[in-house]
């Protein structure tokens, strides 16, 4: 595992993308849940996580539903500009006990974790979204070329 993390680069404090490719129909039961938390419900959606050990974790468990990179700041300041969808949730319960942690603070606005993206245009690759990107798919580790999907998908 260790070896994972250094090979993908989670040193330094940076973010990965993670998009869902394949959609909901025949997933196993725990990869559906590590979605979930993940807050990939259905295809063409994207987080950003922390580089860090758990995220790297979930997102090795669902290496064939998604695909993951390095985002820069421009990609994601685009990507928080374009596609950012208000918070109108609860921030905390009634009694003020519990606080929800489902939306970023960006500027005093909250937006969600979440982004909707379109399909990309020109599609994903010349295999299709069951073969790793390694060999000309869609799916898996892709590193700095996931700011050039997201463009696309934006």
């Amino acid at each position: 595992m260790d070896k994972e993390i250094k090979k993908h680069g989670t040193s330094d404090n940076g973010k990965f993308a993670v998009i869902r490719v394949r959609g909901i129909i025949g997933v196993e039961r725990g990869i559906d849940e590590t979605l979930v938390k993940l807050r990939l419900y259905k295809k063409n959606y994207c987080v950003v996580v922390p580089k860090n050990g758990s995220h790297l974790g979930m997102i090795k468990k669902v290496k064939d539903y998604v695909t993951w990179g390095d985002i820069d700041e421009k990609t994601y300041m685009t990507l928080i500009e374009k596609r950012k969808e208000d918070f109108k949730g609860n921030i905390s319960d009634k009694k003020g006990k519990i606080s929800y942690n489902d939306f970023i603070d960006i500027g005093g606005k909250k937006i969600k974790k979440r982004f909707r993206l379109n399909s990309p245009k020109k599609g994903y690759g010349r295999k299709g979204v069951k073969v790793p990107f390694s060999n000309g798919g869609a799916l898996g580790y892709r590193g700095d070329k996931i700011n050039n999907l997201i463009e696309r998908m934006i």
